[in-house]
């Protein structure tokens, strides 16, 4: 029989993808070279997920660049410390916003109550003085895994007998470099360690050794929390400017995206649809 397959089945194949839509504002057309260029600016693990977010992205710089026109704006670009100087279209964009949106500061009262209700967001962390014993095994090696867990349970019912002996095992077992010095870490504070390493140590006994190894992606460490520094809660008027900043920013977020809202409402967009939650894509 011949290889080839009946006229039929290729029928009954997909089409070929039809040419993407022309996308545009207003009648102006965002080219396609346009889109292919912006879509460095908005990495995706999908291809056609960043030059959907570019094309969004160039759809609402189009309709502020009308709307700046529209209002009469002259261009009036800043530059920053370094000396980046804003194009005439971001000056335009930026104008735009900061005459069409405006919010009020955050006042001392609303960053008070926001302050007693965040408590938790202004306060040092806690720091901790560690010692640990790492043996060495790769998440996905089994036996390697089983074979240091083994040396663990063997290690730890011999400081049961002899808690002293921990510097001298860290020296001799421990497959860090601050087995060199007993396996002292010194005091360390979050993002200094591993996130399964940092995460264990609050509910480590504090003056003893761990009961049980703390499994982390380098292997096992046998640990002694030394000593717990507790953080301490931040004055309000440390945090108070802070805090206004944090605030005026979230509200004027949300006024950005309402007035891209309402520009995108009356405008007349083909070829592609605003997200509903329409972010503010501009710097």
């Amino acid at each position: 029989m011949s290889g080839l397959q009946p006229a039929g089945d290729c029928a009954a194949k997909p089409a070929l993808a039809t040419q993407p839509k022309t996308i545009s504002v207003n009648g102006v057309v965002i080219s396609r070279a346009a889109i292919a260029q912006e879509t460095q600016n908005h990495p995706a693990t999908k291809p056609l997920d960043a030059m959907q977010a570019a094309a969004r992205a160039l759809v609402v710089r189009e309709l502020l660049l009308q709307e700046a026109r529209r209002l009469g704006l002259i261009p009036a670009p800043i530059a920053d410390d370094a000396g980046r100087r804003e194009t005439d279209d971001e000056a335009l964009i930026r104008q735009a916003i900061e005459q069409e949106v405006v919010v009020p500061v955050a006042d001392r009262d609303a960053c008070q109550r926001y302050y007693v209700a965040n408590r938790a967001r202004f306060r040092t962390p806690d720091l901790y003085e560690v010692r640990h014993i790492l043996l060495a095994a790769a998440p996905n090696e089994n036996s390697g895994r089983a074979q240091a867990s083994a040396r663990a349970e063997a290690l730890l019912e011999e400081l049961a007998r002899n808690p002293a002996a921990f510097a001298a095992l860290a020296e001799t077992a421990s497959a860090c470099p601050s087995g060199k010095t007993g396996g002292s870490l010194g005091q360390i504070g979050p993002g200094q360690t591993v996130p399964e390493f940092e995460a264990a140590l609050s509910g480590l006994p504090v003056g003893a050794i761990a009961p049980t190894p703390v499994e982390t992606r380098y292997g096992l460490h046998i640990v002694a929390v030394d000593r717990r520094i507790d953080g301490r809660d931040l004055p309000f008027d440390m945090v108070a400017a802070t805090i206004a900043e944090f605030l005026t920013d979230r509200v004027q977020r949300t006024a950005t995206r309402q007035y891209l809202s309402i520009l995108a409402g009356r405008a007349d967009i083909r070829g592609i649809s605003l997200d509903a939650t329409l972010q503010p894509l501009v710097q």
